[in-house]
């Protein structure tokens, strides 16, 4: 049993050092509860846990963390790499990522590939060293290099499938049928797709969901792209929009879908009248941006929060079967959609 401890009380001028065992007897639990209590284990029941951490608080209790490190052989870090930290949609995963890491008392690495699928598998080799996990935020890197990537550490994704990784994924099919029946609902019978990047799983994700929920809906689909995930891939993919005589259009993301808005109106187009338009993500500029932008929302700081428990339980319980987590997509409707322009 790890006896960690820090003087964190004084009796009599002395310091008295807080061990996991006075935790126990005060809570009135057994050290090892203590010990799975502290570090999020599934294993504790909410309640025991909510107890012992009052209780470990009350005592003063802080956890040295060298100590624990030298007996369990854990760093205490884990790693958390992301394709593009300028993205809006990134920052929100990362606060959940932070705050349920450092419920369980761990730090968070973070490292940017800046878009560079052949980045990812050689941070994850760097990083492997000095964490317990890592979570793959999105990755862009093939199939064979999530597989030697899960053979570094123990691994997370999230907003990816494959390679039997343990994951947190987006429902993104139900969020593009969410999407195209809004659309449909507002008498648009021809809408487009700007695609993001080729090796942007959730890309593939949201053009097979578009492509069934077109069919569904029994309205013309026009794919467009591939267009890098920012602002000025929605200006250039903007033109493409136009020829293609879509009256809606669903972008890959909200700063596309922002960009795309920006030069339709440099050109005279006027959004919703003339074409509406529909992002992904609900980044916080989303609501700001004017008009109001029409979007399917991802809750972001959730999926943090549950790529961190997932890596806990396969921590504390090594070698259990993991379950993949799906979280849902929400349609928000604002004011870049409406009903679609009659032909005279």
């Amino acid at each position: 049993m790890c006896e960690e401890a820090r003087p964190s009380r004084k009796a009599g001028g002395n310091a008295m050092a807080v061990t996991i065992r006075d935790v126990a007897k005060a809570a009135g639990v057994s050290a090892s509860t203590v010990s799975r209590a502290l570090a999020g284990s599934e294993l504790v029941d909410p309640r025991t846990r909510e107890h012992v951490l009052r209780v470990a608080d009350e005592l003063g209790y802080v956890p040295n963390r060298a100590a624990r490190g030298l007996i369990t052989g854990r760093t205490g870090n884990l790693g958390l790499i992301l394709p593009d930290l300028a993205n809006p949609f990134f920052p929100e995963v990362v606060k959940g990522v932070q705050a349920r890491a450092r419920e369980a008392d761990y730090s968070v690495f973070l490292a940017d590939t800046d878009e560079d699928p052949t980045a990812e598998l050689g941070l994850v080799r760097a990083l492997s060293k000095q964490v317990d996990g890592i979570i793959l935020c999105s990755p862009r890197m093939s199939v064979e290099d999530m597989r030697a990537a899960a053979t570094c550490s123990c691994v997370v994704a999230v907003n990816r499938r494959g390679a039997q990784i343990p994951a947190i994924t987006i429902d993104n099919v139900d969020g593009m049928r969410q999407a195209v029946a809004h659309l449909a609902a507002l008498e648009h019978r021809r809408i487009g797709y700007v695609a993001g990047p080729r090796s942007s799983w959730s890309n593939r994700e949201r053009a097979r969901g578009i492509r069934m929920a077109a069919e569904a809906e029994g309205v013309e689909l026009v794919e467009i792209g591939n267009v890098p995930p920012r602002f000025e891939g929605g200006v250039a993919a903007a033109d493409l929009v136009v020829a293609a005589k879509v009256t809606a259009v669903v972008a890959y993301n909200d700063l596309v879908a922002m960009g795309l808005i920006t030069r339709l109106a440099s050109r005279g187009i006027e959004v919703p009248r003339q074409i509406s338009v529909v992002g992904i993500d609900d980044i916080p500029m989303a609501a700001m941006f004017n008009p109001g932008l029409t979007t399917v929302s991802v809750p972001k700081k959730q999926c943090g929060r549950a790529a961190v428990e997932l890596l806990l339980k396969l921590l504390n319980e090594p070698g259990i079967r993991m379950p993949r987590r799906e979280v849902p997509m929400q349609l928000l409707v604002r004011d870049t959609t409406t009903v679609a322009q009659r032909s005279p």
